[in-house]
């Protein structure tokens, strides 16, 4: 990207890269020149990726357990007119999914740990952590401690 024009280097490191005929500094942090407009990604509504986004919880007793365990629960059951929708469907354990029926959680007395909504990126169950960043990048990101 950089032969091409694409990027700018901002921030270089001291380490060389070398090739027959040029040589520059490894570039440690660089800005594109032209922003490339992404399409939204739409993810697909699928028992796993439901489960991901609920983090594999039951969204009324937040117990964390196996895929093998759970299973999706209509907020507004199917039966009162409920969509098949993001928004319409969490992730619930066999006993808070029967005790819950075909009622609304209210109807159940039972209340939802978190609003189910749409996700707005994919979904991972991998996450990579790198650790601390780069002192080079500090101007750059925003860090936090953890």
């Amino acid at each position: 990207m950089l032969v091409v024009g694409k990027v700018e280097v901002v921030q270089s490191y001291q380490r060389l890269l070398r090739a027959v005929s040029w040589s520059l500094n490894v570039p440690s942090v660089v800005r594109l020149t032209n922003y490339v407009k992404r399409k939204r990604i739409q993810v697909a509504m699928t028992r796993q990726n439901l489960f991901l986004r609920d983090n594999y919880q039951c969204q009324y007793c937040m117990k964390k357990l196996p895929v093998k365990e759970l299973t999706r629960d209509h907020v507004l059951p199917r039966s009162q007119g409920g969509p098949m929708t993001w928004e319409n469907i969490v992730a619930a354990c066999g006993p808070c999914n029967m005790k819950k029926g075909g009622r609304t959680p209210r109807q159940a007395r039972m209340k939802l740990a978190r609003k189910p909504v749409r996700p707005q990126g994919l979904l991972s169950k991998y996450t990579l952590n790198l650790g601390r960043p780069e002192a080079a990048w500090s101007n750059y990101l925003s860090w936090r401690n953890s």
